[in-house]
């Protein structure tokens, strides 16, 4: 069997998070097959939005998550993950400060198909 060409770096999801303070502001830390991995911190109401053509992966790494669906609302402890059926309308919330992680397919608006004044144009990587 082969080596790898190198050793992949250790990405530490406490150590991006602690690199900003600001909410529904999505940083790229890494990238998986066309998808690109997000950490984020929220806090308060989202807007509502939903991914045409792709599906939407949140993992709470701390706090609580609320995502509202049109048929009713769940919330996300730590440890927790859901994946939003693309085509799914939905609104996440919290009502305190959570820490997540997303997957999103590279070059996906944060908003979906819905730009609100929460539209990032572009997304940092750190």
């Amino acid at each position: 069997m082969a080596e790898p060409a190198s050793t992949p770096a250790t990405l530490n999801i406490a150590d991006k998070l602690a690199q900003f303070a600001d909410h529904w502001n999505p940083r790229i830390i890494g990238h998986y097959n066309g998808n690109e991995i997000r950490v984020a911190k929220v806090q308060g109401d989202f807007s509502w939005h939903a991914h045409a053509d792709t599906d939407e992966l949140f993992l709470v790494v701390a706090g609580e998550l609320g995502i509202e669906y049109r048929d009713g609302v769940r919330r996300y402890g730590p440890g927790e993950m859901v994946v939003v059926p693309r085509g799914t309308e939905h609104k996440p919330f919290a009502d305190a400060e959570c820490h997540i992680l997303l997957m999103d397919r590279e070059g996906e608006p944060n908003t979906g198909l819905n730009p609100s004044h929460l539209t990032r144009e572009k997304l940092e990587v750190i």
